[in-house]
């Protein structure tokens, strides 16, 4: 009789990089993988077809994104229905939403085992005061009803050995969700032409942001820092879409910086993208384990990045700058020095040190984890 695992996370669009790792390690243990989530699939062709390309089954459920919104009761009973309908033998449970409503679903259901996947603690270092509030006692709290807690950061690694888990369970590292390398072979063959579209000439030098424009993601510091700069040939490319875009839009007219930051939108070509740029930067107040970072380091890209858990589990020394979130002087610094650097050499320490992240190494370790559990 084999073994059915329900991995259940927040929102997506479909399955994607995100449970990819887990998915595989589970199929080539033999395990029966279904994941949970609430998608954006169009309609239920769609999520068919990727059950069938996956070997899967996706169940829907009406998560919020909000931890304590009333509405996720609603998830709560969907979940509850999924697993007293499958009797699935383990859990593995991601995010705050997933991980609170999963792990009190799994404890009604009397689930065997439980895993629990922290992708960034929201009581970090440096955040404030409500969010440790509000966050550490339920973790500390699940914690009882948790077989194994899975971190993606060194700051959570040692957070999480502190809690107590169920029968005395086991906390682990892994190295994020993965990222598959092989993808970046090559990509650098698409500089030139990509430069061309962006109307980049041989003189300008373009930096690089990826994500969400939110007041987490904190692209105006970037603003700030390219005014202090002050370089007619320094040009931000910001590539995403949020509520933050007409603030930095309205400083960049008001200092004069209209024709050197480009807000390029929702992109499908961001690997291209990166292959044309020359510095990659990220001033996030909070991330776990960033994708993007390790997606622009695996360019080659130096990295002009905050000084936070993950960002610093990632860039090594001489593979860019760690500057304070709020600081747009040291973001300016840090811009500087890639400008009159080796960028080159730099972005060559970054692809070396992202190889640790590698997909084939994550799936091995929740392979292991996997069996260590079942």
């Amino acid at each position: 009789m084999s073994v059915k695992m329900l991995y259940i996370l927040n929102l997506a669009e479909k399955v994607n990089n995100f449970s990819y790792s887990a998915m595989i390690a589970a199929q080539k243990l033999g395990i029966e993988f279904s994941i949970a989530g609430n998608w954006g699939y169009p309609n239920d062709a769609a999520r068919e077809a990727d059950e069938k390309k996956y070997g899967i089954k996706i169940y829907q459920v009406d998560f919020i994104r909000t931890p304590y919104d009333p509405r996720n009761y609603k998830a709560y009973r969907q979940i509850k229905a999924i697993m007293e309908r499958e009797k699935f033998d383990l859990i593995h449970c991601n995010t705050p939403i997933g991980g609170i409503i999963g792990r009190l679903a799994a404890k009604k259901c009397r689930i065997k085992t439980v895993i629990y996947q922290a992708h960034g603690f929201h009581f970090y270092k440096g955040a404030p005061f409500i969010n440790r509030a509000l966050f550490y006692p339920v973790e500390k709290f699940l914690a009882k009803y948790t077989d194994v807690l899975v971190t993606i950061n060194k700051e959570d690694f040692g957070i999480a050995k502190t809690f107590k888990l169920r029968n005395g369970g086991e906390v682990h590292y892994v190295h994020g969700v993965g990222i598959d390398l092989s993808v970046y072979d090559g990509i650098a063959e698409h500089r030139a032409k990509k430069r061309e579209e962006l109307g980049l000439g041989s003189d300008d030098i373009a930096v690089i942001s990826v994500g969400e424009l939110n007041k987490n993601k904190n692209n105006i510091v970037i603003a700030q820092a390219m005014a202090e700069v002050n370089n007619k040939d320094l040009h931000y490319f910001l590539c995403g879409v949020g509520q933050e875009e007409a603030a930095i839009k309205s400083f960049a007219s008001e200092h004069g910086l209209t024709d050197n930051i480009h807000f390029l939108g929702y992109r499908n070509d961001v690997k291209e993208l990166l292959s044309a740029c020359d510095i990659f930067v990220m001033p996030s107040f909070r991330e776990g384990l960033s994708r993007s970072l390790m997606e622009a380091m695996a360019c080659g890209l130096p990295c002009v990045v905050s000084k936070i858990r993950g960002n610093t589990d990632l860039v090594p020394k001489g593979g860019g700058h760690l500057c304070s979130p709020s600081s747009s002087a040291e973001f300016a610094e840090g811009l500087r020095d890639c400008i009159a650097s080796d960028r080159k050499a730099m972005g060559a320490l970054n692809m070396q040190s992202v190889k640790n992240f590698d997909i084939s190494i994550v799936i091995a370790e929740w392979e292991k984890i996997y069996k260590d559990v079942l």
